[in-house]
């Protein structure tokens, strides 16, 4: 008997009791190997005592203080460490509990920054199908993961969806990887003249999509026109790494990797590695500049936002990351897991695309790898995927729905940055034999 609402009402997990470097163990003592960081959470991996004692330390100092009232030294360090890490352009941080809360504090500000300018008309968020931005209602809005909309539909604001940037699903056989890019590009400019360029107030999109696609990486030079485009119209660029930033992709933000910088940057899991809840929203000079010669405050707040312990023990992780050369770590063993799953999968008959950056990468599923055709979504493959590997002692990140809500399946592998080769060669092998099970069983019936 379980007291908790669960995520199933069927079955009551697991219990975890201990976690340690990239394992993770239960009350039964089974050992898993953790090889998606929880969901891309666990950058550092479990139980790193450093960590545990910043914690520690601070609770002896003060454990919570209301940020009407008071600062704290952890969240200014922080604060003051992670826009030491950033381009010049990024000039504040405001700390929040989790990724659904930076995207909410994201819409707010993008929101205000219009009004203080006096183009309060701007109100239509522009986002992307197939993309995922948290479960509050702005950002379940902004979201592009159809399924988990439709219940909650009535409430949600307007927003317009384009099509996303997903080679693999939406290049024509026909198309250079540059006139996609083309493609996509006109189709948001035919958006914005649709609607009005003057009431659009931004373009939200994730610089590698996370869960709701799988790891899917933008298509060279996508993000140069997306910003080049912003500019013109004078509409806000926020690119949402809640789940791809803080070293995941190999370097501190996803988005140096694109060439680009954008107007307000969302971040949360890579931050405080699981060991306390916490998010951040950067924002631009300019930004900051209006409110603060306008209006001369930020009209959103939170019990929790700065969180002095949250602070602590991000600050913590964010020092590790630093000090062992973390971010260095996770794009060398990225290339190592590259090469791992394309000798499992590259030639696996259900496996038609391998694909992400540094350590978030995924594979696709399909019934028929020629015509890249999806399994049945009654089979529940990614599903079945997920409790195969945790009864061979891993952990992973599954999803369905990956190419239009309903049908399509993919895995998504996310570890530490501290995993070692042993551990990504266990965990592709675990995978690998996971997904032949399940698959065999799909044939059989």
């Amino acid at each position: 008997m379980s007291y908790v609402l669960h995520r199933s009402s069927h079955a009551v997990p697991a219990t975890v009791v201990e976690g340690r470097g990239c394992w993770l163990k239960d009350a039964e003592g089974n050992a898993y190997l953790d090889a998606s960081g929880g969901a891309a959470v666990s950058c550092i991996g479990h139980g790193d005592t450093r960590v545990v004692d910043a914690i520690v330390r601070q609770a002896g100092k003060v454990e919570y203080a209301h940020n009407s009232f008071f600062t704290s030294k952890p969240a200014e360090q922080l604060a003051e460490l992670l826009i030491s890490r950033s381009p010049a352009e990024l000039t504040k941080v405001y700390f929040v509990a989790d990724g659904s809360e930076a995207v909410e504090t994201a819409l707010k500000l993008a929101r205000q920054y219009y009004v203080e300018r006096g183009e309060s008309g701007r109100r239509i968020a522009i986002s992307r199908r197939q993309s995922y931005h948290g479960n509050t209602l702005g950002a379940l809005a902004i979201g592009g993961n159809m399924a988990r909309r439709v219940d909650y539909a009535p409430l949600l604001m307007e927003v317009e969806h384009v099509s996303p940037c997903f080679d693999y699903r939406e290049r024509l056989p026909a198309e250079t990887p540059a006139d996609y890019v083309a493609r996509l590009a006109a189709e948001l400019e035919e958006t914005i003249a649709r609607v009005g360029a003057q009431s659009v107030l931004c373009f939200v999109a994730e610089t590698v999509v996370g869960a709701t696609a799988g790891a899917v990486p933008p298509t060279a030079g996508y993000f140069r026109k997306i910003r080049e485009i912003c500019d013109r119209h004078g509409i806000l660029l926020i690119l949402d790494e809640v789940m791809c930033g803080t070293g995941r992709t190999g370097t501190f933000h996803a988005f140096e990797q694109e060439g680009i910088v954008p107007d307000i940057l969302t971040n949360a899991k890579g931050l405080g590695g699981g060991y306390m809840p916490i998010g951040a929203v950067y924002l631009s000079s300019r930004i900051d500049e209006t409110i603060t010669n306008g209006s001369g405050a930020f009209k959103h707040g939170h019990t929790y936002n700065g969180h002095a312990i949250a602070c602590a023990a991000a600050l913590e992780v964010q020092k590790i990351i630093s000090d062992d050369a973390l971010v260095e770590r996770a794009d060398a063993q990225g290339q190592m897991l590259t090469r791992l799953l394309h000798e499992r999968f590259g030639q696996h008959p259900h496996v038609g695309d391998i694909r992400g950056r540094g350590l978030i990468q995924a594979i696709e599923l399909v019934a028929d790898r020629e015509t890249a055709s999806p399994f049945d979504p009654k089979r529940g493959l990614a599903a079945s995927i997920k409790s195969e590997a945790m009864r061979r002692g891993l952990c992973i990140y599954p999803g369905s729905g990956t190419i239009d809500g309903t049908r399509g399946d993919h895995v998504l592998l996310a570890p530490a940055f501290i995993v070692s080769d042993e551990e990504m060669a266990v965990a592709v092998e675990r995978l690998g034999d996971a997904v032949d099970a399940c698959i065999s069983r799909i044939q059989i019936h």
